[in-house]
């Protein structure tokens, strides 16, 4: 392989990596912290896929090969915000009888079965995206700043998907480790003591089922942009799958961890092995991907189910007497003498029951 053809490679891993970690931090937020089992998840991907293509290919010709819908010329970064509305758009609606509260296989099936539903369709119906042929030719953007057709501007759009990376990684923590976080975790573990609690599960599930949506679209409008073509070949379920496993091998509900798992399945278990000769028939390096992923996804469930980098708790404490003693004081400053008096004697003797 010649310097040049690793510098492509070696970009265009960066890439999909970058992406494959903005889909999986989507995933983690639905699956590790809200507990959806959402096996339809690569859909949204497609959704801000085909949105970004369609808005950025222009109006269908009778020369241009191929057939879509809506199709017209709009700056990248309106594309991508489109893409970012379509899988936000996508998942209210099917949120609306997915996110009722039942059990999580029957949710899980549903999801399942959605997704299926959905590349089927879009493979019959030709005249929405091309069928399986999908969609081709689609602009490369910051075209005015970098030669589209140098490895300079892969490694300028690989800058760029990194950094809406830190700024989706700076939103993800901030709302995992938020009340409203903190919400999601109480009713992925006991939903029913959480509904007791005052919160509103359904309304949580279809907030986090949204805001994942979202990620995904976003994902799926910086794929179509750096390949320039999408199909269905490229939102199979099994796409869904691998991203599950890299979830739960790097550390459920750990953001950080998250990036690891990524990186040991889509890269190192996907990626790499495209630079391996090829054996035996056409089609087999690919199938013994697969069947490594399945093979993980077991190993991780049965040896280590919470992941390399398992997730961070909440430490009690931190909300508890120790929090209440040092509130104290400034609590009761303006309380006269003999009322602050009892409420250190109450404070005492209660820390005293809980340390028996």
């Amino acid at each position: 392989m010649s310097f040049s053809s690793l510098d492509f490679y070696l970009a265009t891993v960066v890439v999909i990596f970058g992406v494959d970690v903005l889909s999986a931090w989507g995933l983690n937020l639905q699956y590790g912290y809200a507990g959806i089992p959402n096996f339809s998840f690569i859909v949204f991907q497609a959704a801000g896929a085909y949105t970004a293509a369609i808005l950025t290919l222009g109006p269908m010709t009778a020369t241009s090969g191929q057939t879509y819908v809506a199709g017209t010329h709009v700056p990248f970064p309106v594309a991508l915000l489109a893409a970012v509305a379509a899988g936000a758009a996508l998942s209210a609606v099917i949120g609306v009888f997915a996110m009722k509260r039942m059990r999580a296989d029957y949710q899980a099936a549903i999801l399942l079965i959605l997704a299926l539903i959905l590349n089927q369709f879009i493979v019959t119906d030709t005249s929405l995206f091309n069928g399986t042929s999908g969609l081709a030719n689609v602009s490369r953007p910051l075209g005015s700043l970098v030669n589209p057709s140098t490895t300079g501007w892969q490694w300028a759009y690989a800058a760029l998907v990194w950094a809406i990376c830190a700024v989706v990684l700076f939103a993800v923590q901030r709302l995992s480790r938020s009340s409203w976080g903190r919400a999601l975790r109480a009713q992925r573990d006991h939903d029913a003591a959480a509904a007791a609690l005052g919160c509103n599960v359904v309304a949580l599930k279809m907030q986090v089922f949204v805001i994942g949506g979202a990620i995904a679209g976003l994902s799926g409008g910086l794929l179509v942009f750096y390949l320039q073509a999408f199909n269905t070949a490229s939102w199979g379920y099994e796409e869904t799958l691998a991203i599950f496993v890299s979830i739960l091998i790097g550390g459920v509900a750990n953001n950080w961890g998250v990036i690891l798992g990524t990186f040991l399945v889509q890269i190192v278990f996907v990626e790499v092995p495209n630079l391996l000769p090829q054996f035996g028939y056409i089609g087999l390096v690919d199938a013994l991907e697969w069947v490594v992923i399945g093979l993980l996804w077991m190993a991780a469930i049965a040896l280590r189910p919470q992941g390399v980098i398992p997730e961070r708790r909440v430490r009690a404490e931190r909300f508890g007497l120790p929090a209440l003693r040092r509130a104290l004081p400034a609590a009761t400053a303006a309380a006269a003498p003999g009322q602050q008096g009892a409420h250190e004697e109450r404070l005492g003797a209660t820390g005293g029951a809980s340390r028996r």
